[in-house]
């Protein structure tokens, strides 16, 4: 029976389940996103998060940790400099899993697991959609739509203007 125990092992041995998510851990630093399997990315993700998370405060302590979970010295630095000054701010869930399909040739479930501050595409249609939906008074409207008849219309005295006032 396997009650109380939350590790999905992969069906793998763990020495094989910590080296592989430790490569995929370092290809997500490295390339912003990757794709897999759903259940390899939700792994990922519980392997990831608290990495992130110690990332934040850039001390010797820290860095040693996240090193000898991820064993990639490029990976640590790119962590630690990159990543860690876009979420400084963020209190939490660091990555996003976007299920993608079915994969062709064994029908798995297949997802796409990505960085969230560094998806720049969605971040900024995220920004428009905010700014869109400011909403105005209705004063304002009317306010506009009478200046510029104001406008069209300039006192200018011409000697026709002239003739008729006298």
């Amino acid at each position: 029976m396997r009650h109380g125990k939350k590790i999905n092992h992969l069906s793998r041995q763990s020495g094989h389940r910590k080296l592989m998510l430790a490569n995929m851990a370092c290809s997500l630093i490295e390339h912003k996103r990757i794709n897999t399997t759903v259940a390899k990315a939700k792994a990922l993700k519980q392997y990831i998060e608290p990495l992130v998370t110690k990332s934040k405060a850039d001390t010797t302590h820290n860095r040693r940790i996240v090193f000898a979970n991820l064993r990639d010295k490029y990976a640590v630095t790119e962590l630690f400099r990159e990543v860690a000054a876009k979420v400084g701010d963020r209190p939490g869930g660091y990555t996003r899993i976007i299920k993608l399909g079915n994969r062709l040739g064994d029908n798995a479930d297949m997802a796409m697991i990505e960085l969230v501050d560094f998806n720049e595409l969605y971040n900024a249609t995220a920004k428009e959609a905010k700014k869109a939906t400011t909403r105005r008074s209705r004063t304002a409207k009317k306010a506009d739509a009478t200046a510029p008849v104001a406008a069209e219309a300039p006192a200018v005295d011409t000697d026709e203007n002239k003739e008729a006032t006298e």
